[in-house]
């Protein structure tokens, strides 16, 4: 079973009972969990996830949470980085933090989960591309 990606707005989600994504990422995550699939979570949306948390002083708490959960936090490597700049550059207007959200989940073979209709588009079409770069010339 693909890993399942998850970027900063499914774990702020699950984490703040407030955000608008709560009970659709509770939903998601629980879906994921009865599938068997491997939660994943690229240190940079771990790390901009954290920084509310950081602010109220319960960072600690947030550690826990992703924790209990069994989010597993996948480390920025030299393969990530340098996909995710490519990434970057072909597309003028995506931000960095994204295109690091997307290298993690081309590396890592799995699926983004994301509530970033943006970036949920742009894993879609990155995903067709590679897709596409896999098929013999022949038949293109």
């Amino acid at each position: 079973m693909d890993a399942l990606i998850l970027d900063a707005s499914v774990l702020i989600g699950l984490l703040d009972t407030a955000d608008a994504h709560h009970d659709r990422s509770i939903d998601d995550v629980e879906a994921a969990d009865r599938e068997g699939r491997q939660l994943l979570l690229p240190a940079s949306s771990y790390s901009e996830t954290l920084v509310a948390f950081a602010r109220a002083g319960r960072l600690h708490d947030a550690r826990q949470a992703v924790a209990a959960i069994g989010i597993a936090v996948v480390p920025l490597t030299e393969t990530i980085a340098e996909q995710a700049a490519e990434l970057r550059a072909r597309h003028e207007r995506l931000r960095l933090p994204d295109a690091i959200v997307l290298a993690t989940a081309r590396e890592r073979g799995g699926e983004l989960l994301s509530y970033n209709r943006r970036l949920s588009r742009l894993a879609d079409l990155d995903t067709a591309q590679a897709w596409l770069d896999g098929l013999p010339s022949e038949l293109m």
